[in-house]
């Protein structure tokens, strides 16, 4: 027999009672060691991909809920891009939408003094048109003439509005108007793409 065996069996009881204790505390210690913390590694991986996969879901039902409300912004936003797109020429009709605010002016009665186009000043995905306007005729003429404008189905905005020379002739109240009519145009693609290649200035 083994030595160490047979000092073990010689030992009083409640030793070797001890010792048996370790041992099986040790063995359980090594099983829980190979067996448990590996499986136990396993399933917090598991509750981790179960937790990634429900939030997955529930972010996806969320979407499909919002699905109708988001169809139907998106069939506004067409909406208001297909009306955008009546109120914003494209180049070739700018000169016809100037002749027509020309002609609103001579309509209301008003005499053009000074009618210059100036540079236009690109944005992101339009350019601004102003033009220089100056006219002369009544009150009751430009007041007119700006309401016919404003009338136009494309956006032409009247500023720097400013009134001169004013004075009665033959019961009617004359002025000389000076004022900035912008409107806007879109941008084609190889225009917003040639914009973007310029500097930025300094």
């Amino acid at each position: 027999m083994d030595p160490q065996v047979e000092k073990i069996l010689k030992l009083p009881t409640k030793q070797k009672i001890l010792i048996l204790v370790l041992v099986v505390i040790v063995e359980a210690a090594a099983l829980l060691y190979v067996l448990y913390l590996p499986k136990y590694k396993e399933l917090n991986g598991l509750e981790a991909d179960l937790s990634r996969l429900q939030n997955e879901i529930d972010e996806k039902t969320r979407v499909a809920n919002n699905l109708p409300r988001l169809q139907r912004e998106y069939d506004q936003l067409n909406r208001e891009l297909a009306q955008a797109l009546t109120e914003l020429p494209n180049s070739k009709e700018i000169p016809s939408l100037l002749t027509s605010i020309t002609t609103l002016g001579k309509g209301a009665g008003l005499d053009f003094l000074v009618f210059k186009p100036k540079a236009e000043a690109p944005k992101d995905f339009y350019a601004e048109v102003p033009v220089d306007i100056t006219v002369s005729g009544s009150y009751y003429s430009v007041a007119n003439f700006f309401a016919a404008v404003a009338n136009l189905p494309r956006i032409v905005n009247i500023t720097n509005v400013a009134f001169a020379d004013i004075k009665n002739v033959n019961n009617r109240m004359m002025t000389k108007v000076t004022c900035l009519a912008t409107t806007f145009r879109f941008l084609d693609k190889k225009e917003i793409k040639d914009d973007k290649k310029k500097p930025a200035p300094k």
